[in-house]
């Protein structure tokens, strides 16, 4: 059955972005000045959904955002209580290492062209923020491939209409491979818009586990999914 364009709505905010964290103290005020300087000039709101956090990533967040949400843990779950409880028009799912470009150094417009346009679901091409020659590679085959097949991974921060996104159903609850599942569901009722700017996205994962191991863990994990393993049986071999 098709999903039907949303209808005109009052909202309170243009945009409610979505950051799910599990003990981000270490790197969340960093991340969350950034992303407040980036949002100064449109009319937004910032939603942590803690997912069980041992650190005080909670106490740390709360002083920072609009709204934090305690959530069981499952990257799923915390970024569907963050949008049953979004006001924005469009929901912008965040991770917390991956950073938007200053908007004093480009426009509004480019960095959140669903703004002044009517558009159902998107994400961006990324950067990754290493030096390594091997990421120039890595970042062009992913923005390729998600342009060729309109499937995107959470570091491409997802937006989407968020009364789109309700009638989708939101995230499956699945503990690994969400994003390209929604991706998956969405693209059956039109093609992604993808932004001209680029998202950087904190190497630091790939470089504290091998860049080149990273890579090969995350294809074999994308081709098992392809072939019907199940997301739950993925999650344990994921590190």
């Amino acid at each position: 059955m098709a999903v039907p364009w949303p209808k005109e709505e009052y909202y309170m905010m243009q945009l409610s972005i979505i950051v799910p964290v599990l003990n981000e103290a270490t790197t969340l005020v960093c991340f969350l000045e950034s992303l407040k300087k980036t949002l100064s000039i449109t009319h937004s709101e910032i939603i942590v959904v803690d997912g069980g956090s041992q650190d005080n990533t909670v106490s740390l967040a709360q002083t920072l955002v609009d709204k934090v949400l305690l959530s069981e843990k499952g990257r799923a779950k915390q970024m569907n209580l963050g949008a049953k409880n979004a006001t924005g028009k469009t929901l912008l799912f965040l991770h917390s290492d991956t950073f938007f470009p200053v908007v004093n150094e480009v426009s509004v417009n480019e960095v959140f062209p669903f703004i002044s346009q009517p558009v159902k679901w998107g994400f961006y091409p990324i950067r990754l923020s290493g030096r390594h020659f091997l990421f120039r590679v890595i970042e062009r085959m992913m923005n390729v491939r998600s342009r060729l097949t309109s499937v995107a991974t959470g570091d491409q921060c997802f937006f989407v209409d968020k009364v789109f996104f309700d009638s989708c159903g939101g995230f499956s609850d699945i503990p690994l491979m969400e994003d390209v599942e929604l991706s998956k569901r969405l693209r059956r009722y039109g093609s992604p818009y993808i932004p001209p700017i680029k998202v950087i996205t904190d190497s630091r994962r790939w470089e504290k586990n091998g860049i080149l191991t990273t890579v090969v863990l995350m294809w074999y994990l994308r081709a098992l999914y392809f072939f019907g393993v199940s997301p739950a049986a993925l999650n344990k071999r994921y590190y």
